[in-house]
């Protein structure tokens, strides 16, 4: 079973581009040569997307092989393939990363036991239920990444396949 998915570099300093290339091509263990631009959104930054195709757990490959370098803001999404639900990943340098299960319209899935805590935690009285709503939606990325994604709009995009 494969599935399709996105590699979105929202925003990467210079010097790490070739260690972004690095990294994605071990996880997809193909060559990869990224199309980088300039991101207007953060003069000094580039960006970069690539469409891949594989193994439903390359999403998170991806996401964990790009985790923890400072300065870069990056998406994953994975669609939905046949019993596998579709992964969303956003991480930027001030929140750090975020994973959201998405169903097949691309809804959010919230699991039970999440909503449940979010909820008590309000009823203690330590936060606002709606905030925690809105954090388990990814909302506080979602505002963050935004000027990139738009940004982006109209640059290319290229699709590889992992080869298995």
């Amino acid at each position: 079973m494969t599935t399709r998915g996105v590699l979105y570099v929202h925003s990467a300093p210079r010097a790490l581009c070739p260690h972004i290339e690095w990294a994605v091509a071990s996880v997809l263990n193909s060559r990869v040569s990224l199309e980088w631009i300039k991101q207007p959104a953060s003069p000094g930054t580039w960006r970069a997307e690539l469409s891949w195709q594989g193994e439903p757990a390359t999403a998170s490959h991806l996401a964990s092989a790009l985790h923890g370098w400072h300065l870069l803001r990056y998406e994953v999404t994975a669609d939905p393939a046949g019993t596998a639900e579709g992964e969303r990943y956003s991480c930027t340098p001030e929140l750090g990363i975020y994973h959201a299960v998405t169903g097949r319209h691309g809804d959010i899935m919230i699991p039970e036991d999440r909503l449940r805590a979010a909820a008590d935690r309000a009823a203690a009285g330590e936060t606002d239920l709606q905030a925690e709503i809105s954090r388990l939606l990814g909302k506080p990325w979602d505002d963050e990444l935004e000027p990139f994604r738009h940004a982006g709009e109209g640059a290319p995009v290229r699709w590889l396949h992992q080869v298995v």
